[in-house]
């Protein structure tokens, strides 16, 4: 156990001085903490550097810092991600400008790093332009994460969004479809026009897609389950909505 979070944390750096020079030097965070109320002349630096270059953070307590690491983090740590993220336009408007057929995904809060890894690399084999992911509350970009997606991660065009919603109503307004895959509907995948722009969205493990973005959705669909199991692994749905997909797209 103690070799597992050991190897977790190596893409962790903390430190004010630190955090300020990773981004002097380019690097990207997948996630990045900084604790409440902190104040300061380093800080205010920092805090500044931060807005300058778009960065995100966590306020938390000092005792979800403590917990990553006992060292002298002066109230700030972070994770360096081991890719770039995307602009969700940059991406929308190069996919359309290429001539393909846009197929995008929305992770809903997908937490785990296997499901999470292996969901990238159908989506990678599949074609898949872009993955939209949720600021907070998804599976850390990591060691892990890369492995898992076999290396498919560095293939694809993430996208961190602080709301999903407003992500889907923008791909919405540039021609996509919105497609929910969840239990709650009695439409299959298989009566379902997957041809034109589509970005399907995919639901926490264990509570599927959040309720403002299933209402969010042009379309809900269903994977119909023949056996007594009540529902499939996102990462095998996922990897069956996909390839409905292409099955589709390569007919018509």
């Amino acid at each position: 156990m103690k070799h597992q979070q050991q190897k977790d944390y190596d893409n962790l750096i903390y430190g004010i001085r630190a955090v300020r020079e990773a981004i002097q030097a380019g690097k990207t965070f997948d996630k990045l903490f900084v604790q409440k109320g902190l104040s300061g002349d380093l800080w205010l630096e920092l805090r500044d550097e931060l807005k300058e270059h778009n960065i995100s953070y966590f306020a938390v307590p000092i005792e979800k810092i403590n917990r990553l690491t006992r060292k002298n983090h002066q109230g700030v740590a972070g994770f360096i991600s081991p890719i770039d993220f995307h602009s969700l336009p940059d991406v929308v408007q190069q996919v359309f400008e290429s001539g393909e057929a846009p197929l995008f995904l929305i992770l809903d809060s997908i937490t785990d790093v296997r499901n999470f890894g292996a969901i990238l690399r159908t989506a990678e084999c599949a074609g898949v332009q872009a993955v939209i992911l949720p600021f907070k509350g998804a599976a850390s970009i990591n060691a892990d994460s890369v492995k898992t997606s076999a290396g498919s991660i560095f293939n694809l065009a993430i996208c961190k969004e602080h709301s999903l919603t407003r992500a889907a109503s923008f791909l919405q307004s540039s021609g996509f479809q919105i497609v929910g895959c969840t239990e709650k509907t009695n439409q299959t995948i298989y009566s379902t026009d997957f041809t034109v722009p589509t970005a399907i969205i995919m639901g926490n493990e264990e509570v599927g897609i959040s309720s403002d973005l299933l209402e969010k959705a042009d379309i809900n669909v269903t994977i119909p389950l023949m056996g007594k199991t009540e529902s499939l692994n996102v990462s095998v749905a996922t990897g069956v909505a996909l390839y409905e997909c292409i099955r589709q797209r390569q007919k018509s």
